[in-house]
């Protein structure tokens, strides 16, 4: 049944792009459906449309769907359409359940109108349940976690599950992944990038436009 809400929410997402949009690619489940679903819109409809990965794992995708890619550095964002861990009532996220919210991040921000598209079970009163993932520079990684521990948090890294040793992101880098108490998800955005080593984190905060959530009874679409 989750299998099949992610499907029409993100299918329901690809009905949003135009013809020419530059579209920023999310990273995770439900956006492997969004791209998908652009695919068989280039085919059908000969949607043409460039797209921005923020991932290798949506790279990849979007060459399978027949999306021709580009990057930041040629064009701006018409439109990204992203996954979360975690949506609060403000659109607060916490994202980088795949190791990918640096490039998320960037790219995500960078849109004119960024749409995140979830299953009802991301929807939360308060973000925290989900740890807020941290990525870190390795040489920094012994320094970085005395600081997250000062700030109280509890940092563990993230370990690979089909090879030794920890994850190692797109970028070269670590992972912690750190329970926090997330009072105010804007300050503890900024505090974390503060610490010297670390490259970003998963907390997003004022960028989302639109959240698409489906449920049993079907997609809610939900604007601030």
């Amino acid at each position: 049944m989750i299998t099949e809400i992610k499907r029409k929410v993100g299918y329901l997402a690809a009905e949003q792009i135009k013809d020419g949009d530059v579209v920023g690619l999310g990273t995770g489940s439900t956006t492997h459906f969004f791209i998908e679903k652009l695919g068989k819109r280039i085919v059908d409809e000969e949607l043409k449309l460039l797209g921005i990965p923020t991932s290798y794992q949506s790279f990849f995708l979007a060459k399978d769907a027949r999306i021709q890619i580009t990057t930041l550095e040629e064009h701006d964002v018409d439109i990204a359409v992203d996954g979360a861990d975690e949506v609060d009532p403000k659109f607060n996220l916490i994202k980088g359940g795949g190791a990918a919210h640096t490039l998320e991040k960037i790219v995500d921000s960078s849109a004119s109108k960024f749409v995140v598209i979830v299953d009802g079970s991301k929807m939360v009163d308060k973000l925290g349940n989900f740890p807020v993932p941290v990525e870190v520079i390795p040489q920094a990684s012994r320094t970085v976690r005395d600081q997250l521990i000062k700030m109280g948090g509890s940092p563990t890294m993230r370990m690979a599950e089909r090879k030794d040793g920890p994850v190692v992101t797109d970028n070269g880098n670590f992972i912690y992944d750190v329970k926090f108490s997330v009072d105010n998800p804007k300050l503890l955005e900024v505090e974390l990038n503060a610490l010297p080593g670390v490259v970003e984190n998963g907390i997003f905060t004022d960028i989302v436009d639109e959240v698409l959530v489906g449920t049993e009874k079907g997609v809610e679409t939900l604007k601030k």
